[in-house]
């Protein structure tokens, strides 16, 4: 019976319900670390982060050919690897979530050391994902 009462918009999915935590647009570059096959030695690549949660991540690299679906982040200038677990791949864009959430403190850090850095790229980005808002100053003069 309540089928029937059902429209075609109870089955519409929007990524706004399906986020968890909230996402901040950062570029800082980061290292991903991989253990080989057969547990022989450690694989090192370099990537940038884009944006990152409690939960999880995106970054791009040059490319993903041979890279596992399980590996470390190391974001550089912080002393923390967070295990990865891949989501998605898009040309150069990996999304990732995280195996054990990340604390606040830890993210604070990770956004906070981009915001003193002055990376503006980030903070435009942050700014056209929002509704513009006349009352903003223009990062452009």
């Amino acid at each position: 019976m309540s089928m029937l009462n059902a429209t075609h918009l109870a089955t519409v999915k929007s990524e706004v319900y399906d986020r968890r935590w909230e996402r901040f647009f950062v570029r800082r570059p980061a290292r991903i670390i991989a253990v080989r096959p057969c547990l022989n030695g450690l694989s090192m690549r370099s990537c940038e982060i884009v944006d990152i949660s409690q939960g999880g991540a995106a970054f791009t690299v040059a490319t993903t050919i041979g890279m596992p679906l399980h590996y470390y982040l190391n974001i550089l200038g912080l002393a923390y690897r967070i295990g990865c677990a891949e989501v998605y791949r898009n040309d150069s864009r990996v999304g990732v979530k995280f195996i054990n959430l990340i604390d606040p403190e830890t993210l604070r850090r990770i956004v906070r050391a981009d915001f003193m850095i002055g990376n503006t790229e980030a903070l435009a980005a942050t700014r056209s994902s929002r509704a513009p808002n006349p009352t903003w100053p223009s990062l452009q003069k």
